[in-house]
């Protein structure tokens, strides 16, 4: 314990918590500090000018991360016939109709990410107490519900990620590991911020995007600035 508190303190002495770091020196810091044993997940946060409660105010996509997350997913999809075989071929872990249901009401969820085609919605509604509340729900607006689920499959083992904004106007993901380069981290996190900003819905007044932040696993925070990630002064 001892060395993991002077290798923290010491990792936060090296940022300045109230600079505005280009985005590219915000990367290499990251990746410097990241001292674990483990390859640590590079995670980009975002604080935005909306209110949760309200549904016009909801932010909710996928981004397709250019450079992969580097992390390996695990991937479940609904389908019968032809379409199983299709998300078989195309690297789905597990395929299945009412007996992946009766699976998943036991509590056994052995997957990442799942993905339906239309037809077996009315079987996967059932489960939305279970898979609700863990993010797992498929969902048309996140291009999990489709009826191409090779590449719904192919594109989540590739490095697409959900987002839907937390309580407290928060979106954040993991946009790759500490051993990718800092090219791939930036390219992705600039990914994934226009993504968000796409996602921008009707209801939000004022300034979108307040705030960008960058960290590792056990690294200390850093915030970005967003003229470097995005080529514009702010985001209104």
């Amino acid at each position: 314990m001892g060395n993991t508190g002077k290798r923290t303190v010491k990792d936060r002495q090296a940022v300045d918590r109230t600079k505005l770091y280009p985005l590219g020196e915000a990367v290499k810091l990251v990746k410097d500090n990241a001292n674990a044993k483990f390859d640590e997940t590079v995670e980009v946060a975002l604080n935005l000018g909306v209110d949760p409660r309200h549904a016009d105010q909801m932010v909710r996509g996928v981004c397709n991360l250019p450079n992969g997350s580097g992390r390996k997913v695990r991937v479940a999809v609904f389908a019968k016939g032809v379409k199983a075989d299709e998300a078989k071929k195309a690297g789905a872990d597990i395929v299945g109709a009412e007996d992946l249901v009766e699976t998943i009401t036991k509590g056994v969820i052995e997957f990442d990410r799942c993905i339906a085609t239309p037809d077996m919605m009315g079987l996967v509604g059932r489960l939305g107490k279970v898979l609700g509340p863990r993010g797992l729900m498929p969902n048309p607006k996140v291009g999990t519900v489709t009826m191409d689920v090779a590449n719904a499959v192919k594109a989540a083992k590739g490095g697409a990620v959900e987002f839907r904004v937390e309580k407290a106007g928060i979106v954040h993901a993991g946009v790759g590991k500490a051993s990718f380069t800092v090219e791939q981290i930036a390219g992705n996190v600039k990914a994934f911020v226009d993504a968000v900003i796409k996602a921008k819905p009707q209801g939000a007044k004022g300034t979108f995007v307040k705030k960008v932040s960058i960290s590792s696993t056990m690294g200390p925070g850093l915030k970005l600035d967003l003229a470097s990630v995005t080529g514009a002064g702010g985001i209104a």
